[in-house]
């Protein structure tokens, strides 16, 4: 049988497992980790993936690649890209088609790189991770996307897995790999329907779903998401008050510095883990570096900064984003034409849900329901895509037995018409797979042929 792994590939890290004598292994890095940082970096002597690469990010910050994810499927002038450019400190070019590509210095040579290239090398990675762990060639793979990506994002995925060396046998949906990941954890006795959330908060993204779960078969009543906001966002929400604090303390500006942002970035991301389970957390960086002094004019400083950031201040600055979960949650909940009073469980993954205001929201918002952690948030998905894998490629372990998962479309799929200009053909949410005719007449009279120009649709 050959062997077949499952991939979380996300935003801001990535994890690998896969299914092997009736259990789920979750792969070590190189560093003994089971989660990898989606970060490359580029030198003039080697290409580096992972968390060695993020830890020379300030040193090496215009080569070194991160958020790729927030690129795929995108043209550069779309405002989600335009929204994000300010946050990245290397350079991206517009190809002939208007496509982005990263532009960056390697080996002493300026080399242009895809971000489904980028994301290639990323699950290359992955894949000899897994290698090394089994002691075989690794070909086939299950890999996770968000659950509101399009179908170009879906693509882009394919081809950076195909670049990677990998044969996609399916795309999974992260909320769909979670709840495979649930229902093998199940107890035997544990067979009573019941309706399921999951609410995954990614690096990059955010997705919520709503199943109905009895026994170890799932179907899936709805979905929604948001492919533009993710764990990431409340970083920047804090690095962006900092930033503003620095230049009142020190009247400098290094909002133009990419070596001091990625030290302040590495921070703030520290330091919004910590606030997980503290009330108070510090942010120091300590560095030479050159500082804008606001007239166009630079200067080699020394950064000398340290501060303290309260849970409650940290709940303040990021109020905006936390509403932000809840309209995704009551979204699914009226895509899927159910009250919250329905719903029998709460199940959390995604590293960001560990934020004690996030519990709080949708504790609350349900009604004081308790809420459902038990699946490591971080490895989840790698371990729900490893299932799913090891059923496509045959396994037939009893543990496997009876999982089984009927999906919707999370977007609309119609053809341009003259008329209405978008013709819906098969709505979102329609339980998959699924059949739908309809008549559509041409233009003119005696007209031979035509020209269908398929579209699809995720926000209506």
């Amino acid at each position: 049988m050959p062997n077949a792994i499952g991939i979380d590939l996300d935003t801001a890290s990535s994890c690998v497992g896969i299914f092997q004598n009736g259990k789920v292994e979750i792969i070590k890095n190189d560093y003994g980790d089971f989660t990898t940082s989606s970060y490359i970096a580029f030198t003039d002597a080697e290409r580096i993936v992972g968390d060695r690469a993020k830890k020379q990010a300030s040193a090496n910050p215009y080569n070194t690649i991160f958020h790729a994810h927030r690129l795929i499927g995108h043209k550069i002038f779309d405002p989600s890209v335009q929204e994000n450019l300010h946050r990245w400190p290397f350079c991206i070019i517009s190809d002939e088609n208007g496509n982005p590509n990263f532009l960056l210095q390697y080996k002493n040579e300026t080399k242009e790189f895809t971000p489904e290239k980028i994301l290639g090398l990323i699950l290359k990675y992955l894949k000899k991770q897994a290698e090394n762990c089994i002691g075989e060639f690794v070909k086939d793979a299950v890999i996770s996307v968000p659950t509101c990506f399009n179908y170009i994002q879906r693509q882009a995925i394919t081809d950076a897995a195909k670049n990677a060396g990998l044969n996609v046998l399916s795309l999974i949906s992260s909320t769909n790999a979670a709840a495979l990941a649930y229902c093998l954890g199940k107890k035997e006795n544990d067979n009573a329907e019941k309706n399921v959330l999951i609410f995954d908060l990614g690096g990059g993204n955010s997705n919520a779903s709503i199943l109905t779960i009895d026994g170890k078969n799932c179907a899936v009543e709805s979905v929604a998401g948001n492919s533009h906001f993710g764990g990431e966002d409340f970083d920047y929400k804090i690095i962006k008050y900092f930033v503003e604090e620095f230049k009142q303390k020190h009247e400098k500006d290094i909002s133009s510095n990419p070596r001091v942002l990625c030290r302040l970035k590495n921070a703030c991301e520290a330091a919004k883990c910590t606030l997980s389970s503290l009330n108070q957390a510090k942010i120091k960086i300590s560095k030479p570096v050159i500082l804008s002094n606001g007239n166009g004019k630079n200067q080699i400083g020394t950064v000398d900064f340290s501060t303290n950031i309260s849970r409650e201040k940290f709940e303040e600055l990021c109020a905006e984003q936390f509403q932000s979960i809840l309209e995704i949650v009551e979204t699914a909940l009226k895509n899927a034409k159910m009250g919250k009073d329905e719903i029998d469980e709460i199940l959390l993954i995604g590293s960001s849900t560990k934020i004690p205001k996030i519990q709080n929201l949708l504790s609350e918002f349900f009604n004081g329901k308790t809420l459902n952690t038990s699946l490591k948030p971080d490895e989840a998905v790698a371990y729900g895509a490893a299932i799913e894998a090891a059923i496509l490629s045959g396994d037939k372990h009893q543990n496997l037995q009876s999982l089984s998962i009927l999906d919707v479309i999370p977007f609309s799929f119609g053809i341009e018409s003259v008329e209405d200009g978008f013709a819906k053909v098969i709505k979102r949410n329609t339980r998959l797979p699924t059949k739908i005719s309809q008549t559509f007449t041409t233009f003119a009279d005696n007209q031979t042929e035509m020209v269908v120009k398929v579209k699809h649709f995720l926000r209506e």
